[in-house]
């Protein structure tokens, strides 16, 4: 057994996310959240060149001294498998571990709303699933990606940096490639899509001009495109697409953007108000004329009310979503306010004293916050 899975196995059993390893400082995992250490004693530099380095093939740990930086995937057993960050910071080696769990959850387990199961269900374009990081994205994109597996025979490539979940032939053929290891780079396993008779790629990041413009041109060319971002709503995300081009190229990219965007699913995580965990919650953006022409405008301002009013195609408004959780008692209302995009209008839900202090921010503007709201659990008087 390697020396690193006694840290393992205590990030499982308390039901942790993420092991955070630096030399000099103590174990600590992240559970629902929040970090917290697994020992006192500070972890010193032989004993991390040792574990990192036992579970880590020699040109891996090669490249990783000499860069300071590694990704890559590791399965301890058939259960557990983790995505592996190397770094080298100012006390030395450095490591952080992420769990992905081994089976994949089905869209309905995870909760999303269902108008994301249409968006495996087209036949070109791009669609692109956004969020911080940690906000389950990749669980998401794993969960659609499976859907399609069972239910069409596609030829699915994704490119991921790493692997993360491991997904067998069903009814589709899927090909996995890792960046660096089987593709030097995003934009080239990219365009080597393109030769491979590929129906859906999935790209695991979209973090450059030349993959983003790589991403909109096999999109127009009849491809289904799937790509992250780190960006917590639709407007941020149509907007972060368009102003990563030269300003000359902009307007270009707008038409390019408004012909091939198919949807956008952003997602946050949420504390429960139990403390028991977190909860998603989405807002949704689905492509239609309207959204269309906003784009091509760059207007981008008024899709949030295109949102609003399209919930009969199934779109939905952040703040709404979390609105919702909000008034079913799921979250309390601080965690509302801290992740709503309009505060003003989670802030009379607030206890006094936060309220007070949000209320030294800025002042209460929103009209539509004289709206008389529902009573809500915890909400004072």
């Amino acid at each position: 057994m390697a020396y690193i899975h006694q840290f393992f196995d205590v990030l499982i059993a308390s039901g942790g996310s993420d092991l955070h390893l630096g030399e000099g400082q103590p174990p600590k995992i992240r559970r629902h959240g929040e970090i917290s250490p697994i020992r006192e004693t500070p972890l010193t530099q032989e004993e991390m060149a040792f574990m990192l380095s036992e579970i880590c093939s020699p040109s891996r740990w090669q490249r990783f001294e000499e860069a300071g930086d590694l990704d890559f995937a590791y399965e301890m057993d058939d259960e557990n498998r983790f995505r592996c960050n190397y770094l080298k910071q100012t006390n030395g080696y450095g490591a952080v571990f992420r769990i992905i769990p081994t089976k994949i959850k089905t869209l309905e387990e995870l909760g999303v709303p269902s108008v994301i199961k249409s968006f495996g269900e087209m036949r070109g374009g791009i669609v692109l699933v956004t969020g911080p990081t940690g906000s389950g994205k990749s669980t998401t994109l794993a969960a659609l990606i499976d859907y399609i597996n069972v239910t069409y025979a596609r030829h699915i490539v994704t490119i991921e940096e790493p692997i993360e979940f491991v997904h067998r032939n069903k009814k589709s053929i899927i090909t996995q490639r890792e960046v660096p290891e089987h593709s030097i780079s995003f934009p080239i396993g990219l365009k080597a899509a393109l030769r491979e008779d590929a129906d859906i790629v999935l790209v695991g990041e979209m973090r450059d001009l030349e993959t983003i413009s790589l991403a909109l041109t096999a999109a127009e060319t009849g491809l289904l495109v799937f790509g992250t971002l780190h960006t917590n709503n639709s407007r941020k995300t149509v907007d972060r697409m368009i102003d990563a081009f030269p300003s000359d190229q902009q307007s270009q990219v707008r038409t390019m953007l408004a012909s091939s965007l198919r949807g956008v699913a952003a997602q946050l995580l949420l504390k429960k108000a139990d403390g028991n965990g977190r909860v998603a919650v989405n807002e949704i953006l689905v492509c239609n004329n309207a959204v269309s022409a906003i784009i091509r405008e760059g207007a981008t301002q008024k899709l949030q009310d295109v949102i609003v009013g399209g919930r009969a195609e199934g779109m939905q408004f952040m703040d709404d979503a979390i609105w919702d959780q909000l008034v079913h008692g799921n979250v309390s209302p601080h965690e509302a306010y801290m992740k709503a995009i309009d505060k003003h209008r989670f802030k009379p839900f607030l206890p006094a004293d936060e309220e007070d202090l949000a209320n030294a921010a800025g002042p209460y503007e929103d009209p539509a916050d004289q709206v008389k709201k529902p009573r809500l659990r915890g909400a004072h008087k």
